[in-house]
């Protein structure tokens, strides 16, 4: 076998064992799932998840780490159309409600990681903060290139809270309705920016 075979061997295992963690995870929780069933389903051997990974810890990690890069693609993706700045907001907003929308949908990823690790300090917990952390800074980014005399700090918290309301309730009651509640309510933010104070 070539240096080259293997290597695409190598990575093909990595990426199998990583989609199966994925789809797991998110389907049914990071705890109530053991390396055991995730070997299985990813058809490795033990010995290939532990060449790869250090443990579970790093195969969650791993997990958030891909979920992070691809919903930070699908923003810069949505804006990259539009040419307002209100519009490229109203355009990641909108990549939201699609996943509400979509099949399998089952909440916001790092919320449901959080629920699990609730301690501040451990890296999963961490690797959430982060993660939210450019969401806050992207959306108040975007609301303060929209102008107006309101705070874009307090704008962007208050988008974050209405996107992770929507993410719970996305898959506690019809995600069609939620989905058009949570545009609507970014257009009320929209509009609060572009009222004057006071009036």
């Amino acid at each position: 076998m070539s240096q080259g075979t293997r290597g695409s061997s190598t990575s093909a295992a990595r990426a199998r064992l990583l989609g199966t963690a994925t789809k797991i995870f998110y389907a049914e929780g990071i705890h109530s799932v053991g390396v055991d069933r995730i070997i299985a389903e990813a058809q490795v051997t033990r010995a290939t998840l532990y060449r790869h990974f250090t443990g579970k810890e790093e195969l969650v990690l791993a997990y958030l780490g891909l979920a992070d890069r691809e919903l930070r693609s699908q923003a810069e993706v949505a804006q990259a159309g539009e040419e307002s700045v209100a519009d490229k907001l109203r355009a990641v907003c909108r990549t939201i409600a699609a996943g509400i929308r979509s099949p399998g949908f089952r909440g916001c990823a790092f919320l449901n990681a959080a629920v699990e690790y609730p301690d501040p300090d451990h890296p999963v917990h961490r690797a959430v903060l982060a993660h939210r952390q450019w969401f806050l800074d992207t959306v108040t980014g975007l609301l303060a290139g929209t102008g107006g005399d309101a705070s874009a700090e307090a704008a962007g918290r208050h988008l974050v809270m209405l996107r992770d309301g929507a993410m719970a309730s996305g898959c506690l009651s019809d995600p069609e309705l939620v989905a058009e509640t949570f545009l609507q309510g970014v257009e009320g933010i929209l509009r609060a920016r572009s009222a004057p104070l006071g009036g």
